[in-house]
């Protein structure tokens, strides 16, 4: 099938009247006695007023005004989220939200494939080492228990992206988990840009990559740079709010049976490092400790 230029803009035009819509059912649900406001007069229809809901999330009257109008503004996730505690969504609203705001990767057909059992057998065998198959675009397909343990609170907010890329240049505190943040994201977006070389014109392709630099102008600024890199092996430091700085390192695996697909294993660089990761587990975490979504790069 073909996607014309006319039909995507159809679609985010559709899709921004949707969020509209979406929002302002959203905060006629609430009542400035909800968040301890006198309701004061004049008070045509029930809920908040658009000013509230700007007023409480922090951000501007207008920008918020336009979002309700549908009109083509970026919004990005640390936004995005304020508006969404606001308005107290769940995680299912949220999930949505993000979807019709455009900040989520667009799922390319090739992300659902069904992995096969034996790739699936090999993931689970890693464990203890955290492991997870993507994709060319990064798309998290599958992750062991390990993984998603290491990961589990990687994000402030509900992780909708299932995307290692997206989750290292939206999430607000990935700098601070990260010392070579900076260093790390650039080699992402050049081995993205690499891949796409293969994808150009793609119209999944090229949507995500809008929609991303819209939401990161650190990934804009990159990804206009053109630089390209390929597989190697390399250690990242990642800081977990329990076991502390972990020296990790990278390897990737090809995957045969699945075309651009790969195997990340993670695997102590140092003693300190392998006998901390355990405190990632979640059965050393506390009980009332509350988990985020797991995926990151």
């Amino acid at each position: 099938m073909v996607t014309t230029a006319h039909q995507s803009t159809a679609h985010h035009s559709t899709a921004r009247a949707e969020l509209g819509k979406f929002l302002k059912a959203r905060r006629a649900r609430l009542s400035p006695g909800d968040f301890g406001m006198p309701p004061g007069s004049r008070r045509r229809t029930p809920g908040l007023r658009r000013e509230e809901v700007a007023l409480l999330a922090g951000v501007g009257v207008t920008w918020y005004t336009w979002l309700e109008q549908g009109r083509q503004i970026n919004a990005s996730t640390q936004v995005l989220d304020a508006v969404a505690h606001t308005l107290r969504l769940d995680r299912a609203e949220r999930e949505h939200l993000y979807r019709l705001a455009e900040a989520t990767p667009l799922r390319a057909e090739g992300s659902r494939l069904a992995v096969p059992d034996s790739i699936r057998e090999i993931l689970t065998s890693l464990d203890p080492l955290p492991a997870s198959l993507t994709n060319s675009r990064f798309d998290i397909l599958l992750s062991n228990d390990a993984s998603e343990e290491l990961f589990w609170e990687w994000h402030t907010m509900p992780c909708v992206h299932k995307n290692s890329l997206w989750c290292v240049a939206t999430e607000p505190t990935a700098r601070g988990k990260l010392p070579e943040y900076e260093e790390h994201l650039r080699y992402l977006v050049a081995r993205l840009r690499s891949a796409y070389s293969r994808h150009v014109g793609d119209p999944d392709w090229e949507e995500d990559i809008r929609r991303l630099a819209s939401l990161s102008r650190e990934f804009s600024d990159l990804w206009a740079r053109h630089e390209v890199a390929d597989v190697e092996p390399r250690t990242l430091t990642y800081l977990h709010p329990q076991a502390g700085p972990l020296s990790i390192a990278i390897s990737e695996l090809e995957v045969p049976a699945m075309p651009e697909a790969r195997i990340v294993v993670y695997t102590p660089q140092d003693p300190d490092t392998r006998a901390r990761l355990p405190l990632t587990r979640r059965a050393a975490v506390p009980a009332d400790a509350a988990p985020s979504a797991a995926v990151a790069s």
